[in-house]
């Protein structure tokens, strides 16, 4: 019987893909403002930029930003993501992105049809696709997050679990990684640790 392979459960918003930077000019066209108005570092629910005093709130922006401009299909990767997720592929380690696109009713095809595409066009390997909120009902072995809520309730389910750092999460302890250069060192050591704990079991 085949071992199984270390499964690494991946965030996509804000880890893979740079969800703030793509998403700041299409806020400031719904806001009918100027781009450079809105501040680069935000916290969780971006009142930094006004958007729960818009009518419709977050979720009217949101709608917008995925229908009329294809948000999911444009945002760029963070940098080194694509490369290093396919050099930890190349090691063995099962690529299962985790993301939670699905939570506004009456566009799931859409959100899915640009989820999928943009993975191919930028080259991001992954076994399993998971569209869910309840990360660990997927049973990675290693988790990376941004969001405060998830990765507290990772945790809080003893889901190991490594914090994608932005201005969101600044008081979340670690272990975090600023780059995709730290992910890469941090996903492979605890890959090696997992495989000596599967090696010791009888």
């Amino acid at each position: 019987m085949t071992e199984r392979a270390f499964v690494f459960g991946v965030d996509l918003d804000g880890v893979v893909a740079d969800f703030y930077a793509g998403l700041r000019p299409v806020a400031a066209e719904w806001l009918g403002v100027e781009v450079e108005s809105l501040p680069k570092r935000v916290s969780w629910g971006l009142g930094e930029w006004g958007v729960d005093q818009a009518p419709g709130g977050y979720e009217a922006l949101h709608k917008f930003a995925v229908m009329q401009r294809e948000l999911f299909l444009k945002l760029p990767p963070m940098a080194g993501a694509p490369q290093t997720l396919r050099r930890l592929s190349k090691a063995g380690v099962r690529i299962r992105i985790i993301t939670h696109r699905l939570f506004i009713k009456y566009f799931h095809q859409i959100a899915v049809s640009q989820t999928i595409q943009w993975l191919d066009h930028h080259d991001v390997p992954y076994w399993d696709l998971c569209f869910m909120q309840q990360k660990t009902a997927v049973g990675a072995d290693l988790y990376i997050e941004d969001s405060p809520a998830n990765v507290e309730r990772l945790r809080s389910e003893g889901a190991r679990t490594i914090v994608f750092s932005n201005s969101t999460n600044e008081q979340l302890p670690g272990p975090r990684a600023g780059s995709w250069g730290e992910v890469l060192d941090l996903a492979l050591a605890e890959k090696h640790n997992w495989e000596q704990r599967a090696a010791a079991l009888p």
